[in-house]
């Protein structure tokens, strides 16, 4: 491994860790250098970077995994160093060999070291020799299918089938019973083939209620290897993880020593140099959450950064990527094992742009906004000064969602004296951050947040699995809910004035009596179950009434910052993030959760405006239910001529004014757009 001084700094990756990376490089007087793809020439780290250099198209075998492009800009730009990130190149030793023939230093371990983890069957044989503990199963060279299946037949099923040179979740699959192994098999050699190009597979013993906790290891090129403790990154999909936390919880002193220095002797066994994490199946007994020992087996080591090194960095307070730069500069290590300690707790949230009703389809589209209330995100209380709240993200406002990479958009970390605290931070946090214009998992976070189990650490990697049906079940608005949602739509119409004119007013004004409005609320996912809220009041400058069936409640809405309000009912004040999304849907987050309504006003909407042209326009979208008078009859103001259904609930429009219907433009059983010009009308001279 190549150590040397350097002054420029090449981060070969983009998004959210690129700019991580360069916010450390920086602090620490090092210029810094971005490269990106046609797709990403716009992108934040290309803008944060002090250079920026194009290597190759958008896909990213054109690009992010062309080794030779990414020499030829480290050498162009004069970097003296590359820091890969995390995926792309960062675990490819060929990359590590080209950069010591270029003399550029690698920031990461020695080639040697990620062959000897890269083949994960090799890897297995190594830990059992360093005297790290493993999973019963068959990491052998003979790839044959009898072989293979007699295997599985003597470790006893469910088995694991995993793919040797992969990772993330490709190439892998439980298999739970002899009659289902050959067909697993086949599967993830496909999987495996097309993502690594190799199809061996390795067999472990399935552990029906395992948690994932690893350890962050550390080491110098001095011989020098610690551990920074440990991470639970048990919640999961389809192996890929979702929320992780440090320390894990449950952990004895007893049980955190020993998988520490298993970790440390697993790096010691490859001469291992820089950040690497061992990751470990840890199996508990069954019962409570208290503090307990248990089995752990060696899974695999990541010779990388990972995702999750925040929550680590929150609570040790040491900065993993300074601590990554030193070493690659051939410093020791900042500490030593007696000198690092754990303070408080730590979560991290990974915000996708991915629909998790749609089986977490991944989104694309721009960021309309991204911001983050951080007011509303901080704890109030004197008690609770030390939480803190961490957004490292890759993208800002205006920033394209493309196809061509890992939908994750932004990773939200938080910190508290005790889990309890980190956790209520957490929620805080979530229903602080406003994002707009592409579908996250924001909701979905939220309700693994909040989940009793989760709130009770009752943790394995089928989590998500197992309370499926409580994490997608649908929840109906609360009475507060559809006030706030009323109260915001009664807003939204005192905006909507054509002019100064009292008579241009859409927010109910009557002439020497109080403001009235009816609107229809109902939830996206029931809408055949609407609410209809009455509002009124005296004058602007007062509260509204809101009129909920048998409920009235007094109603005022204050705007805080951004897409923050501050809603009170009945003279209970709350602060949550709420925003219209098109013309009849509202979208608001508060750490309880999410909330998105559709919305309509019911009452004589205001048609006057119609007098002197020629056509009415739907209100609102719909389906036209009956036409009530035929082309070229006479009518008179106010009568009716069409009724439309929306929300499952009828609206009849009326004539505008004495004329005649010329003709109209949809029939019953028509589906219309807000907008959507119904009819030819005609008024009298």
């Amino acid at each position: 491994m190549t150590t040397a001084r350097f002054d420029t700094l090449l981060v070969a990756n983009r998004g959210e860790i690129a700019c991580r990376v360069m916010r450390t490089a920086r602090r620490m007087g090092l210029r810094t250098v971005a490269v990106y793809s046609d797709a990403d020439a716009n992108a934040r780290h290309v803008r944060e970077a002090d250079e920026a250099v194009r290597i190759g198209p958008a896909a990213a075998r054109d690009s992010y995994l062309n080794v030779e492009a990414v020499v030829e800009a480290a050498q162009r730009s004069g970097a003296g160093a590359i820091h890969p990130g995390y995926g792309f190149l960062s675990e490819n030793g060929a990359f590590v060999q080209a950069l010591d023939a270029a003399g550029i230093v690698f920031v990461g371990p020695p080639a040697a070291a990620i062959a000897a983890m890269g083949d994960k069957s090799a890897a297995k044989a190594r830990m059992a020799n360093a005297g790290v503990p493993l999973v019963p199963g068959y990491h052998g060279h003979d790839q044959d299918d009898a072989l293979l299946r007699g295997e599985a037949d003597k470790i006893g099923y469910p088995v694991l089938l995993k793919a040797s040179a992969g990772g993330g979740g490709k190439g892998m699959r439980v298999v739970e019973s002899a009659d289902g192994f050959q067909a697993a098999l086949d599967g993830c050699r496909r999987e495996s083939q097309a993502a690594f190009g190799d199809a061996r597979m390795l067999i472990e013993k399935y552990l029906t209620q395992p948690r994932h906790v690893e350890v962050q290891v550390f080491c110098d090129g001095h011989g020098n290897g610690v551990y920074l403790f440990e991470r639970d990154c048990s919640v999961q999909r389809r192996h890929q993880k979702v929320l992780e936390e440090a320390p894990a919880p449950g952990m004895t002193a007893e049980l955190r020593r020993e998988m520490g220095e298993a970790a440390v002797r697993a790096t010691q066994e490859i001469g291992y140099v820089g950040a690497g994490t061992v990751e470990f199946l840890l199996d508990f007994s069954q019962g409570s959450s208290q503090e307990r020992d248990g089995a752990f087996y060696f899974m695999e080591m990541n010779t990388r950064l990972q995702v999750e090194h925040p929550v680590t960095e929150m609570i040790t307070g040491q900065d993993l990527v300074e601590w990554q730069l030193r070493v690659a500069m051939g410093e020791a290590l900042p500490l030593q094992q007696d000198e690092l300690t754990i303070t408080g707790h730590s979560f991290e949230a990974r915000l996708y742009a991915e629909d998790p009703a749609q089986d977490f389809l991944p989104a694309t589209g721009t960021l309309t906004r991204f911001a983050m209330d951080l007011e509303g995100a901080s704890l109030s209380s004197s008690q609770e000064g030390r939480a803190k709240v961490r957004l490292d993200s890759g993208v800002e406002s205006g920033d394209v969602v493309s196809m061509h990479y890992d939908p994750m958009l932004a990773k939200l970390i938080v910190h508290g004296d005790d889990r309890d605290q980190a956790l209520a931070t957490l929620n805080r946090a979530l229903a602080a951050l406003d994002v707009q214009g592409v579908v996250t998992n924001r909701a979905f976070l939220q309700r693994l947040a909040t989940h009793p189990a989760f709130k009770a650490a009752e943790l394995d990697t089928r989590f998500i699995e197992r309370h499926h049906a409580s994490l997608f079940a649908a929840e109906h608005p609360s009475t507060e809910e559809y006030a706030s949602a009323a109260l915001i739509a009664l807003d939204q119409l005192g905006r909507e004035r054509e002019s100064d004119s009292p008579w241009d007013r859409h927010d109910g004004f009557r002439l020497n009596a109080p403001h009235g409005i009816r609107i229809a609320l109902c939830d996206r996912q029931d809408e055949a179950s609407a609410v209809v809220v009455e509002g009124s009041r005296e004058s602007d400058a007062a509260p509204w009434c809101l009129t909920i069936g048998s409920e009235t409640l007094t109603a005022s809405l204050q705007p805080v910052e951004g897409d923050a309000v501050a809603i009170t009912l009945n003279g209970h004040r709350r602060r949550l993030q709420a925003r219209l999304e098109g013309d009849n849907s509202i979208v608001m987050v508060d750490p309880r959760g999410e909330s998105r309504l559709l919305w309509r006003r019911i009452d004589a909407i205001d048609h006057g405006h119609h007098e002197v042209e020629s056509t009415l326009t739907a209100p609102m979208h719909g389906t036209v239910v009956a036409l009530l008078v035929e082309a070229g009859q006479k009518v008179e103001k106010g009568m009716p001529l069409m009724v439309m259904e929306a929300m499952k609930m009828e609206h009849t429009l009326t004539a505008p004014a004495d004329g005649q219907v010329e003709r109209f433009h949809f029939n019953a059983g028509d589906t219309v757009g807000q907008g959507d010009v119904l009819l030819e009308f005609t008024p009298d001279e």
